[in-house]
């Protein structure tokens, strides 16, 4: 949500020929929207609420999925806590490694 400014005011923009709006500047880098990104746009109670919205292409949609997500979660505590094997110098003490590790 985008902080008020001071005094309690959101940020005012009009609306312009063929119904645009500007983002302010401060909420566009907030919410990491930059130009060519869509919007979802929802009447909620007579306020007009703007969601940024990540289109995926549909060949990469898995790795956005919850699966592929939580085991990217899970590799990143790995390696965050060192519960990880290699570097090594050969595919052979690689592969020795496999073979031996207590999964």
């Amino acid at each position: 949500m985008h902080k008020k400014k001071e005094g309690g005011k959101m940020p005012l923009v009009k609306i312009k020929e063929h119904y645009q709006i500007t983002l302010p500047n401060s909420l566009r880098k907030n919410l990491n929207i930059a130009i060519g990104d869509y919007m979802e746009l929802e009447d909620k109670d007579g306020e007009i609420i703007l969601k940024p919205v990540k289109l995926v292409h549909p060949e990469q949609a898995y790795f956005y999925s919850k699966e592929w997500q939580q085991g990217e979660a899970e590799a990143d505590k790995d390696i965050a806590t060192g519960d990880v094997l290699g570097p090594f110098d050969t595919l052979k003490a690689g592969i020795k490694a496999l073979k031996t590790a207590k999964i």
